[in-house]
């Protein structure tokens, strides 16, 4: 039995359904991404099991109980807005000792409990500055501490680093995902961005207009989208139609090249159209061993940005994004030059039919 499971969760609001059939089992000890575009209904998830809102009908359980009926605070869960909503007159350690506080315990206690968990979050000299006086890194550390303080069984984060520059974003996701670690808390993460789920989730959802397209590891998640929303929402890809030739042997015509693929994936019939699609990372300028599909291309764009050199070609009537290291001994592909690109057929995703 999982630690947490959401079972056939709806809600709406208004004439507007926002969480459709949602269903998501968690184990102790996970961190989970809900991820997806705004509105497709992950903070709203999140707020059903924190009990902020009430879902039409589901069933929500924690340890085989079932929390709908329960309110908000007596549910035990932490809960980081994505407004730090600090309390401007108090201090870092009073902001970190409220929830103590509310619960009775004595101040020997919560004084122990608030050093603890200044230490954690690298703010042990801060207990005595004020919110104003915090950057906004270091904002969010304290309200992580805040929600951590009372030893909840469950910790839930709505977009706590969105407004916060990307450097900042980039530690601080590191130092959540480290401090969850050594904790063991069960714990969701509601973000859009993408690159912040792949980089600190033990499994990510992948969310769309109120459903779970998704459900997977970051690497099945990238590597093998399941729908064409999640292979278009997760990375950056090079979509492209073949032609179907053959489906009983997976053979597609692209571009006046035959490619060959798995053919349980071909979706349509002879002649039909088949959407493919592949990462830029697995685009090679010019042939490469190992690669099966070579076409002709023109290159259109070529960006500097360093140790990477992002090259944009025309092939097979479509653009092509690719990325080749930077060589100090090389020239890098002038705009407009003739070239080929190649890949392997099996690193294509197949998408269903066009």
């Amino acid at each position: 039995m999982a630690f947490l499971e959401l079972e056939h969760l709806e809600k709406s609001f208004g004439a507007t359904r926002v969480v459709r059939d949602f269903n998501l089992s968690v184990e102790k000890g996970e961190f989970i991404s809900l991820l997806g575009p705004s509105g497709c209904g992950k903070t709203t998830v999140l707020r059903m099991v924190a009990g902020f809102e009430s879902p039409d009908s589901g069933a929500i359980r924690i340890d085989g109980k079932d929390i709908v009926g329960l309110r908000a605070n007596q549910r035990n869960i932490g809960m980081v807005f994505q407004a730090y909503a600090m309390f401007p007159n108090l201090t870092v350690a009073g902001n970190v000792a409220f929830g103590l506080k509310i619960k009775g315990m004595p101040a020997a206690e919560i004084k122990k409990r608030v050093d603890e968990m200044l230490q954690l979050i690298g703010l042990p000299e801060h207990g005595n500055r004020y919110p104003f006086q915090l950057s906004g890194g270091q904002q969010q550390r304290v309200a992580l501490a805040r929600a951590l303080a009372p030893k909840p069984r469950m910790l839930l984060l709505d977009e706590p680093l969105s407004a916060l520059d990307a450097k900042i974003r980039v530690s601080l996701r590191t130092e959540i995902r480290a401090i969850q670690r050594e904790l063991g808390i069960t714990t969701i993460f509601v973000t859009h961005d993408q690159e912040e789920a792949l980089s600190i989730s033990d499994r990510i959802v992948v969310m769309n207009g109120g459903i779970a397209e998704q459900v997977g590891q970051p690497h099945d998640i990238y590597n093998r989208p399941a729908t064409r929303f999640v292979a278009n929402f997760v990375g950056t890809l090079n979509n492209m139609d073949a032609f179907i030739r053959d489906p009983a042997t997976g053979l597609l015509g692209l571009g006046g090249t035959e490619v060959r693929v798995d053919p349980a994936k071909v979706t349509g019939h002879a002649g039909e159209r088949q959407g493919l699609a592949i990462r830029p990372e697995a685009v090679n300028l010019g042939r490469t061993a190992g690669a099966d599909v070579v076409l002709p291309a023109v290159i259109e764009d070529v960006h500097f940005l360093g140790s990477v050199v992002r090259v944009r070609a025309r092939a097979a009537g479509t653009w092509f994004s690719l990325d080749t290291f930077n060589r100090p001994d090389a020239t890098p592909p002038q705009a407009g030059a003739p070239a080929e690109i190649s890949f392997r057929s099996s690193d294509l995703i197949l998408l269903g039919a066009a």
